[in-house]
């Protein structure tokens, strides 16, 4: 059976055919003009109403949308989570290309809905094969965001914001949604770390940005110092939600330390060990089947990136050349087996400087691994490394939010708002270059594999002074703005 507004839609369109006809026939001193701009005027009115046609379950339903890849967009995901655990059906819009959490795929209530990155023409200047893009990006999320049943908001990351943010404006205008920007930085900084500040593309994303971003309904954003630059230079008020770990960050158990070793043993050579149920860091008893740490094992240093500009991978790459020049200079330090995790951009580049160094003591691992491995790393590691520095020094890293959450210390690269998450001294180190974080290193692990160590004491702080967690956090901060509108 069709849809009363399909009856509506024919019914009307039957009207205007008749009294045009009638025009015609009888030579009513009507123009063409005058007529056509009737029958497109209610047309339009048509299509508005049936945009706008509210039910009783729109209330209910919420999309996220991130124009980028969704398995690797964590805080969009818990989201996404939240929003279900509190009976929100959310239609989910991102690319594709990494398998989200599990947690995501199993949820009956979030629908995710893939879109493709567009490439825009490849041939002629650059700037064409940009303009092109941005065309086709919105016309995709256009008809993606128009196609979906009516959403009583659509929450969005920012950035990547161009067009995705000027697009869901536009939908949410012509549908009568709210519009929630999730501020994670400034696009046009980012783009400037590439172009330079002064460069046309960088201004145009900056005015783009100031100009359509204090259109949205609500703005929430990662930090304090975030959301009162947002307040001064934009006249944006907006909700801070600080970054917090979810429940499945947390330290990991031995038996499941040697499992994830066991499985990367088979892939990745820096974690094999002789011997039956063996790795590099821990052993199973064949007796009792028993799983213990091994007194001679290596220490474990993790780090996670997107391999993007604003992370520099050339000081920690010093720093453990610095580190083997202390052993081999007869220091009595432990090897390190350094994990770096993430996909991007420019991993093939470092993973060439990788290979061109000659280390005996250090090695060095770039694995990718499934979302729900990546917290069993974090909570089987020994420390943390973070060279996240911000193009607009006004965001934190989410990687030290999750290990944090794993109680794993973090070395963290100085930046303007940082103080705000890592305490100098107390849950981690703050360094400003390689030789630094090298005396750092040497430092926190002149001790290990010993529990008296300072490395340790940064342990039981963590564990001692464990904050909410992210669904404690959401539900504080973004359901009441969800909920208002209902």
């Amino acid at each position: 059976m069709a849809a009363p507004c399909t009856y509506t839609t024919l019914l009307t369109v039957s009207l205007i055919f008749v009294a045009v006809l009638m025009c015609y026939m009888t030579d009513a001193d009507v123009t063409w003009t005058a007529v056509t701009l009737s029958v497109v005027t209610v047309l339009l009115s048509l299509c508005w109403r049936s945009l706008r046609k509210r039910e009783r379950a729109t209330d209910l339903r919420i999309c996220v949308l991130v124009l980028g890849d969704i398995g690797r967009s964590p805080r969009m995901q818990y989201h996404a989570l939240s929003l279900s655990k509190h009976g929100y059906h959310v239609t989910f819009v991102g690319f594709l290309d990494c398998k989200p959490h599990q947690d995501v795929l199993n949820e009956q209530k979030i629908k995710i809905v893939p879109i493709t990155e567009v490439r825009g023409v490849q041939a002629g200047p650059k700037a064409l094969t940009y303009v092109t893009k941005v065309i086709l990006q919105s016309l995709q999320l256009i008809r993606v965001l128009l196609m979906m049943e009516l959403q009583s908001h659509i929450l969005m990351q920012n950035p990547p914001g161009l067009p995705s943010i000027a697009v869901s404006w536009l939908v949410c205008v012509l549908r009568g949604s709210r519009f929630i920007i999730d501020w994670h930085n400034y696009g046009y900084t980012i783009m400037a770390l590439s172009h330079g500040p002064s460069h046309p593309v960088v201004r145009l994303a900056k005015w783009y940005e100031h100009f359509f971003g204090p259109l949205a309904t609500h703005h929430l954003c990662v930090t304090n110092a975030m959301k009162d630059d947002l307040q001064k230079n934009w006249g944006i008020k907006a909700t801070t939600l600080y970054d917090r770990p979810a429940s499945i960050f947390q330290e990991t158990p031995l038996e499941r330390q040697h499992e994830l070793f066991m499985r990367l043993a088979d892939t990745y050579p820096q974690f094999q060990s002789t011997g039956a149920e063996t790795t590099i860091f821990s052993v199973r008893d064949p007796t009792d089947g028993t799983v213990t740490l091994r007194r001679d094992r290596p220490a474990l240093l993790i780090s996670s990136t997107s391999w993007t500009e604003d992370e520099d991978f050339s000081i920690l790459l010093k720093a453990l050349e610095e580190y083997e020049g202390f052993i081999r200079g007869g220091g009595k330090l432990p090897s390190l087996i350094c994990a770096i995790t993430g996909k991007g951009p420019q991993k093939e580049h470092y993973r060439k400087l990788i290979d061109s160094l000659h280390l005996e003591h250090v090695k060095i691992c770039t694995p990718w691994l499934e979302a729900e491995d990546y917290p069993i790393l974090l909570g089987s590691a020994d420390l943390g490394v973070c060279l996240h520095k911000s193009s607009s020094g006004l965001d934190l890293p989410m990687k030290v939010v999750d290990m944090f959450g794993c109680c794993l210390p973090v070395c963290a690269i100085h930046f303007n708002c940082l103080h705000e998450l890592v305490k100098h001294g107390e849950n981690g180190l703050i360094f400003k270059d390689s030789p630094e974080l090298a005396e750092q290193l040497k430092s926190l692990l002149s001790e290990f594999p010993s529990t008296d160590g300072r490395l340790d004491v940064f342990r039981r702080n963590l564990n001692m002074s464990r904050g909410q967690r992210w669904d404690d956090n959401w539900d504080h901060n973004v359901l009441p703005l969800i909920n208002a509108a209902r």
